[in-house]
């Protein structure tokens, strides 16, 4: 299996989530499903049906998690030195001239993503157009929504 890029604050975070899922909510889970099953007919029981596909997603994200982690590639980017280019674990800010407006943007794993956030995946239509570029060159995003220009304002490794 090839290895996947992670900032080391994604991996911690990461890591925090794996660790609140087994000891915080896996244990709640379990609990309600007994309680659940203290009520009787399980064909008919809502709390049962609700809390066994709860733990459904639980395990399934403790699974995704933990073989994330496997995979991982750690980049420590405070030791990246990539001269004002463009590259995992960069901070960019960009000017968006088509909504007139400044973005920033930090590139990181796929794990770790969260556009609200401002942390775009390395797969992403923009991290792929930026990846490479330098301060000040403008560049086209053929984004889902259509083509977005942009112009880079500053690269940062932060």
């Amino acid at each position: 299996m090839s290895r996947v890029p992670i900032t080391t604050k994604g991996a911690q975070k990461l890591r925090d989530e794996l660790q609140r899922l087994k000891t915080v909510e896996r244990p709640r889970i379990i609990s309600a499903i007994a309680e659940a099953r203290a009520h009787g007919d399980l064909r008919e029981n809502a709390e049962y049906h609700a809390a066994k596909e709860e733990q459904s997603f639980t395990e399934g994200r403790i699974a995704a998690i933990e073989q994330c982690l496997g995979n991982a590639e750690l980049i420590d980017i405070s030791r990246l030195n990539a001269q004002d280019r463009v590259v995992f674990g960069a901070t960019v800010e960009l000017f968006d001239v088509d909504a007139d407006k400044q973005v920033t943007y930090q590139i990181v794993g796929e794990m770790e993503a969260d556009i609200g956030g401002g942390l775009i995946s390395i797969s992403s239509p923009i991290a792929r157009a930026l990846i490479g570029k330098s301060e000040g060159d403008q560049v086209t995003v053929n984004a889902p929504g259509g083509a977005r220009d942009y112009e880079i304002i500053s690269v940062k490794y932060v």
